[in-house]
């Protein structure tokens, strides 16, 4: 494959994310509220607050303080929190790794059971099983994921306390120190209790986001299978008398699977847009949670880098699904290699 035309995806990214940022940095300074407002102190004078706005830039024209953020991000400085008072690039990075796994677990549930569902399906095609699947697939894919979230939380609950509804981990555990990605160092350090507390306290809110993506992969998968099984290469097959596992599986399978990979990728993207209110109804210590604490506090620097950093995450997925499309694609990969 040609890195040139990787290298030029990236660097159209740069004018993207400078867009990005300016339309979130204008909107933030134009919509109503004062974010001073909400750090003052009962009885502040006017010269305390002036000296906040001064502190955080806020008295400066649109113009100059977009040039000064600009400046300041450009070497890798986004500011300080004004509702945490923390630096906004360490409470991003104590936040994504939790938002990442949360996304990972919901992607991989999505594959899972939407390859099960579309291929079922397939392999039973225009019998009652298929109905039945497609029928369910088309009630699962249009119910959004916070409605599923309301749905797992007074299943499990409330009706069937079966599953932990709020938080990341079993109190009484410790965090072992380490990259913030909890699941991934407890599976490397052997932790099994702490792993079995993080899938279980993860399940009900992955589930939420993994379900409306498993239903349309299963549709994907379906309709790209029936391509396949209709195609000379299966019909060949079946005359040679394998099996119809062997057809479905082996000669089928491989070559519709293209598409439903493709898409896997890009719902990932919308998995980790999702999390923002997943993540407030399960309350999951994730970015997304984050967000919602910036605007509820009109945390401009927060809103900032939390933006741009969705932004930087959902453009290098997109890359990354290209290198897919054209790894598997063999067509797709003589002409970039041309």
């Amino acid at each position: 494959m040609n890195p040139l035309v990787y290298l030029k995806r990236v660097l159209i990214a740069i004018p993207t994310l400078l867009g990005v940022g300016v339309v979130v940095f204008v909107l933030m300074r134009v919509v109503p509220g004062d974010p001073i407002a909400m750090m003052i102190a009962p009885g502040a004078t006017s010269e305390d607050i002036q000296n906040l706005r001064s502190m955080y830039g806020l008295d400066k024209s649109i113009a100059q303080q977009f040039a000064i953020w600009l400046g300041e991000v450009l070497q890798g400085r986004f500011g300080t929190s004004i509702t945490f008072r923390q630096d906004v690039l360490s409470l991003i990075g104590e936040r994504l790794p939790a938002t990442l796994e949360l996304g990972g677990v919901a992607m991989l549930l999505a594959v899972l059971l939407g390859g099960a569902a579309g291929l079922w399906s397939a392999a039973r095609d225009g019998g009652w099983v298929s109905h039945l699947i497609d029928a369910l697939v088309a009630v699962i894919q249009s119910i959004p994921d916070f409605l599923w979230g309301l749905m797992l939380i007074l299943l499990f609950g409330v009706l069937l306390p079966w599953l932990p509804i709020s938080g990341r981990l079993d109190p009484g555990l410790s965090q072992q120190a380490g990259s913030g990605f909890l699941l991934i160092d407890s599976l490397l350090h052997g932790h099994r209790v702490l792993v079995q507390s993080l899938l279980l306290y993860m399940l009900a809110p992955a589930l939420s986001l993994a379900l409306p993506v498993a239903a349309m992969l299963a549709r994907v998968l379906k309709a790209s299978m029936q391509e396949a099984m209709s195609s000379d290469y299966v019909m060949l097959a079946r005359l040679k008398g394998m099996s119809p596992m062997h057809v479905l599986l082996v000669e089928a399978l491989p070559n519709a699977i293209t598409p439903t990979l493709s898409l896997s990728a890009v719902q990932f993207a919308f998995i980790l847009g999702g999390t923002v209110l997943i993540e407030r109804l399960f309350s999951y210590p994730g970015i997304g949670s984050l967000a919602i604490d910036a605007v509820i506090g009109r945390d401009l620097p927060l809103i900032q880098a939390i933006v741009l950093t969705f932004a930087l995450l959902f453009i290098g997925i997109n890359i990354a699904v290209d290198v897919l499309v054209v790894f598997l694609n063999p067509r797709l990969r003589d002409a970039h290699n041309a």
